[in-house]
């Protein structure tokens, strides 16, 4: 890997295009080699996302942000177009627009991949716009492919480098460039488009963290699909010859400057040399339950505690020793009420660890749908434990989240539990069960058993089979053969769903 080191530079003293930032990750992403010459694992690791990925987009076809999505892009028809998922066979929409509605579906139950360094992300929101391009564009399942893995290696390395949230910018900054990225490798875009689309994605995706903090709203949901839809339109535009703002993260004025640490702020970013192997992705890690990742590992310890405490009225206070980002993000160091108030919305309710470990705790399991029931939040019992939850920064457990050896990279915690008996009850997990270095890492078979579990009652065995098949032939697949990333579901019940939704302009 090469660390680039970036900085303001001011207007007086322009920087070279070939050492700006955007063009160093345009680089990476047109450099990319073909479908053959990339990683094995990295390759097989891709395949598991975009499986793992229409897993929870089926799951959340039902569910209102969806839909609104997807009766916001079906009148936008276009030939050759993009598949929606949840649309009737046959319906093609401008590739923007279809990246909008399945990236919101992917999203909206918080149950897809993630990697967490720097900062936070969710690597498998660059697939929705992929896909939606490669078929609009007719390109194989080999180029989806390589786009995907360029997609993960540029998202992980302003990740590791570019810390948004301590400046409380949202995450989908990130996520901008990233899929623009992936779109020139797929297209095989020369590196001054891609590089000009970069910019334009950052400039046009940059928004605050308010999305993610005290009410938070299903435009959650919405956030990565907008980002998609801009880094579409962003190539579309910088293909037919338009500019951007450049540089538009080291310029006086610009990213860096305004948005980040200010004018004598620098950091790192570390890309591949030249004829690097891209692995990138392999460092991200999907969810076993639908949360906020760093409440994976917290429903494990809790499902794990359970019998040691026994019945939950006996607790009298349980307090989470766990990193900076977790207590201020998800925990009671965030200062946000809401983080524990029973009339929480879903997207509130999966970014509050002390409800989270509550839930898990009484019920030893943990259900995308029946865990966030407005009934099950309610519940008098489990508003008292809930109530009794709190979090503590520990600094050893902030020092292991961001230790640079994903090996030893920790996002769990320690669970001090004082019983009413006075008797004290401790435990601690450092990764989720599911995690690379976890307890049970997910595979290909897990991925699958992931699928048809959110799939059932949605799409029929024989289709749920068929997915399957076609996605682990990802690399083999032509155009046509990319319609089969998209099973079959019961579209008549959803467009029932659909017609109740309040009109809007189109």
């Amino acid at each position: 890997m090469i660390d680039h080191r970036i900085r303001v530079h001011p207007s007086a003293a322009p920087l070279p295009r070939e050492e700006q930032l955007a063009w160093r990750l345009a680089a990476v992403a047109t450099a990319t080699p073909a479908a053959p010459e990339l990683d094995p694992d990295a390759a097989a690791m891709a395949v598991n996302r975009v499986v793992d990925n229409t897993a929870v987009a089926v799951a959340s076809l039902a569910r209102r942000p969806v839909a609104v999505a997807r009766s916001q892009a079906l009148p936008h028809h276009a030939r050759p177009g993009a598949s929606v998922l949840g649309a009737p066979a046959g319906a093609r929409v401008s590739p923007e627009w279809a990246a909008w509605a399945n990236g919101t579906a992917v999203r909206e139950l918080d149950f897809h991949d993630t990697f967490l360094a720097a900062d936070y992300s969710h690597p498998g929101d660059n697939i929705p716009p992929l896909l939606a391009v490669a078929q609009h564009t007719g390109r194989s399942g080999a180029d989806l492919l390589r786009g995907v893995i360029a997609a993960y290696e540029v998202h992980v390395a302003l990740v590791k480098g570019v810390c948004l949230h301590e400046h409380r910018v949202d995450h989908v900054a990130h996520l901008g460039a990233a899929a623009v990225c992936g779109l020139g490798a797929m297209l095989r875009l020369p590196t001054e488009t891609v590089y000009q689309a970069v910019q334009q994605a950052v400039h046009t995706t940059t928004a605050t963290r308010q999305s993610r903090k005290g009410e938070i709203s299903s435009w959650k949901a919405f956030a990565p699909a907008f980002a998609g839809k801009a880094a579409v339109e962003a190539v579309d535009r910088a293909m037919r010859g338009e500019g951007s703002p450049s540089p538009v993260y080291e310029g006086e004025d610009g990213f860096l400057a305004w948005m980040l640490g200010g004018p004598d702020a620098e950091y790192t970013v570390a890309l591949p040399e030249p004829g690097e192997a891209l692995r990138g992705i392999l460092e991200t890690y999907t969810k076993e339950h639908s949360a906020e990742y760093q409440a994976q590992a917290v429903i494990d310890l809790a499902r794990r505690l359970g019998p040691r405490i026994g019945p939950p009225e006996r607790v009298e206070r349980i307090v989470l020793h766990t990193s900076h980002h977790t207590h201020r993000v998800i925990g009671s160091g965030s200062g946000d009420p809401q983080k524990y108030d029973p009339g929480a919305a879903r997207e509130t309710l999966d970014h509050s660890v002390p409800y989270i470990f509550a839930v898990a705790l009484e019920d030893g399991a943990w259900h995308h749908e029946r865990s966030y029931a407005p009934e099950r939040a309610r519940r008098p019992e489990t508003v008292a434990l809930w109530r009794r939850i709190s979090t503590v920064e520990d600094p050893e457990w902030t020092r292991r989240y961001h230790d640079p050896d994903p090996g030893r990279r920790a996002f769990g915690g320690r669970a001090v539990v004082t019983l009413t008996d006075g008797t004290v009850v401790e435990d601690e997990l450092a990764v989720a069960d599911a995690h690379p270095a976890g307890a049970r890492p997910f595979g290909r078979a897990d991925y699958a058993a992931k699928f048809r579990t959110l799939a059932e009652g949605r799409v029929g065995p024989k289709d749920q089979d068929r997915f399957l098949e076609t996605a682990g032939r990802l690399a083999e697949l032509d155009a046509a053969g990319l319609d089969g990333l998209f099973p079959a579901v019961d579209t008549a019940a959803l467009a029932a769903y659909d017609a109740g939704l309040p009109k809007g302009l189109f």
